[in-house]
């Protein structure tokens, strides 16, 4: 070996050496920013409630659990795309604590739920899991107060199209949510008007039905994907690793065969038959499901209370902004009560 072979040699080996320290450091700062974030302790402290089994009208099986007085006003919490019921941890907790009943399920498909019968993924078989939910955890005589984040919402005007809405519901909470047009209006991958269609392939190929595997550990650069895609710029760590760990746990089949569908949504007339009082809320930084979607859905509505657009939040409300999302819930169900008092008087 020639002086000249060795000195590069030596280089390359002192160079590659180097960005191995320096990634092995920045993995360890990552991680040790998740195990230093005050909100670490609560989200992996996962609340424990009673297993409710439900029964869905094509026979598939649905995980749900029920938290707090079994004798509280009912609020049931549907999530949203590759998440858990444990999406909802903040909103459980604080509900549950102040005396409401709390019943969270999950999807077909994530979670604890089984796969859909027949691979059966379409938004309309989301509502009728929903009605299962409502009908096999409610008592005959009482009205919930219904919660959706991103699909979970979408499930709820989904239900409203085929179901006596008033029977079961006395109000609705629409979280992160759009009815339509999802990949013509999505700010992932901004593109000029006349590049829409290439846009949508890559929406629909690339992000929504994707069947590759997620890495099973997160890294500093998936952090920083899903904080880009997910979540706004005031998200703490332990809060953007909170959801990746619900996404990593997603089977692939299912994310993409949800994703398909939800490329083919469109829900918009069944917005009208939602007749319970209703509160929007988005994020004005969301950029699966920006604030126009939000506001159109609040034009369509026949009894909107609220719309809620969200400063410095993505389209993960619901951890990022806890507080505003769990506040707007007990607003809505404390004047859905005081209703139903006065109308029984």
């Amino acid at each position: 070996m020639t002086t000249r072979t060795r000195n590069r040699w030596l280089w390359g080996a002192t160079a590659g050496a180097g960005l191995l320290t320096a990634g092995w450091l920045l993995e360890r700062r990552f991680k040790r920013e998740i195990a230093d974030d005050p909100e670490q302790a609560l989200l992996a402290s996962a609340p424990q409630g009673t297993v409710l089994r439900v029964t869905s009208a094509d026979g598939t099986v649905l995980h749900a659990e029920a938290f707090g007085p079994t004798d509280g006003p009912p609020i049931v919490l549907g999530h949203g795309w590759t998440e858990s019921l444990r999406f909802w941890i903040y909103q459980i907790k604080a509900l549950s604590e102040r005396g409401f009943r709390v019943i969270a399920y999950d999807l077909r498909g994530h979670g604890e739920s089984n796969a859909a019968a027949g691979d059966d993924y379409s938004v309309d078989r989301f509502g009728e899991d929903l009605e299962a939910v409502l009908a096999q955890s409610l008592a005959p005589d009482q009205r919930a107060v219904v919660v959706g984040h991103s699909l979970g919402a979408m499930a709820i005007a989904a239900w409203a199209e085929h179901h006596d809405v008033q029977a079961r519901a006395g109000a609705a909470v629409l979280v992160n949510t759009g009815v339509g047009d999802l990949l013509a209006e999505h700010l992932l991958i901004p593109v000029p008007a006349f590049a829409q269609a290439i846009n949508r392939t890559l929406a629909v190929h690339g992000f929504l039905g994707n069947r590759a595997p997620l890495p099973r550990f997160s890294t500093p650069l998936s952090a920083a994907a899903i904080r880009y895609i997910a979540f706004g710029p005031a998200a703490t760590p332990a809060q953007v690793a909170f959801f990746e760990r619900m996404l990593i746990a997603c089977p692939p089949d299912v994310r993409a065969n949800v994703g398909i569908a939800l490329s083919e949504l469109e829900l918009s007339d069944a917005l009208p038959r939602l007749t319970v009082p209703t509160t929007v809320i988005a994020g004005d930084r969301d950029r699966l499901t920006p604030p126009a979607h939000a506001e159109r859905i609040a034009e369509m509505l026949p009894a909107l209370e609220h719309l809620i657009v969200l400063e410095d939040t993505g389209h993960m409300a619901p951890i990022e902004r806890h507080d505003a999302v769990t506040n707007a819930i007990v607003e809505l169900a404390g004047r859905t009560q005081e209703a139903a008092s006065t109308a029984a008087a």
